[in-house]
């Protein structure tokens, strides 16, 4: 299902807007109306994340194994019912993964643009280390900014400049 993420452009944390204040107070207040209320779906705690990153991890190395052609490059779509995952491995092993809608088309574009972001903004940063987690608030805002692009276009077009993302 969805959830409120935000409220005038305020992102909700554990059901609280950033003053501390209960989003159900904040919506009934009605001081603060009009409101501009996003919908989203709930975000990933870190043990949901690091459990679909080793699950996605074994499965593609058991896709590169089993696979009939010499030298594959494991799993780039999997497509279920209800979602599907894309996938970007880079020549140095690093993997983007960007799951959708079963009827959006190609992500390629889009995890590629990820990819720059990553490559700018934390690979870039004299204090990022790789293989841990990316805390860097320039590359936080520039992947925001491409994902709400892509999600506005309702594909990703590789053509949106770079000064909007």
């Amino acid at each position: 299902g969805y959830a409120v993420i935000a409220i005038n452009g305020e992102t909700l944390t554990s059901r609280k807007m950033p003053d501390g204040t209960q989003a159900l107070a904040y919506l009934q207040n009605p001081d603060n109306y009009p409101l501009n209320i996003r919908f989203g779906k709930p975000k990933l705690s870190i043990n949901e994340k690091i459990t679909l990153a080793s699950t996605f991890h074994s499965m593609y190395a058991i896709a590169c194994k089993l696979s009939p052609v010499s030298n594959s490059s494991g799993i780039e779509v999997l497509e279920t019912g209800t979602f599907r995952l894309s996938c970007y491995q880079t020549l140095t092993g690093i993997k983007f993964v960007v799951i959708t809608d079963q009827h959006q088309p190609n992500m390629n574009p889009l995890l590629r643009k990820i990819y720059e972001i990553y490559t700018d903004y934390a690979l870039k940063n004299p204090f990022y280390s790789l293989d841990m987690p990316i805390r860097l608030e320039l590359f936080d805002l520039n992947l925001q900014r491409a994902l709400e692009a892509a999600e506005k276009n309702q594909q990703y077009n590789a053509n949106i400049p770079n000064s909007t993302i």
